[in-house]
């Protein structure tokens, strides 16, 4: 989700809520402690160059039960974070710490914020000589052309 979009969803609702994508919900009384850009400068295993961009927010659960971030205070911060930083479009990374600090891309379902987790990948694969997945399909969706069939009349066979 691109900043942009969260701008827009957020005046739509009453309460701003994120969602585990196991199920479990992130505290009520949460706080989005930084909203921030952070710029990753990085070299792949295949000797490529790479630059990453995206908009930074951490959240984080205090022993401040009767807090709850509104949605207008949320977009606030946003726009302050515009304002103040420079901070672009880009795509938003959420940090939270369950079992430990992780890092999430961010969907929304209709109702919640959902924290999709995230993957490590190879970006060099050609490089590294993994070679790319194969395509599965069963032998009985191959379409053939009949003409190339050997058949026992065909004479080429």
């Amino acid at each position: 989700m691109k900043l942009s979009e969260i701008k827009t969803i957020l005046p739509t609702l009453e309460n701003v809520e994120f969602q585990l994508e196991n199920g479990k919900y992130v505290p009520e009384h949460f706080h989005v402690t930084e909203i921030g850009m952070v710029t990753k400068n990085f070299i792949d295993c295949g000797g490529v160059i790479r630059k990453e961009e995206k908009v930074n927010f951490q959240l984080w659960n205090a022993d401040d039960y009767e807090h709850r971030l509104k949605p207008e205070k949320l977009l606030h911060i946003i726009q302050l974070s515009e304002e103040k930083l420079g901070i672009k479009d880009f795509e938003i990374e959420v940090e939270y710490q369950d079992s430990t600090i992780g890092k999430y891309n961010l969907e929304y379902n209709g109702q919640t914020f959902v924290l999709k987790n995230k993957l490590t990948a190879c970006l060099a694969t050609e490089a590294c000589g993994i070679p790319q997945e194969k395509q599965k399909i069963n032998l009985s969706e191959l379409k053939t052309d009949q003409n190339a069939c050997c058949t026992t009349d065909s004479g080429s066979c």
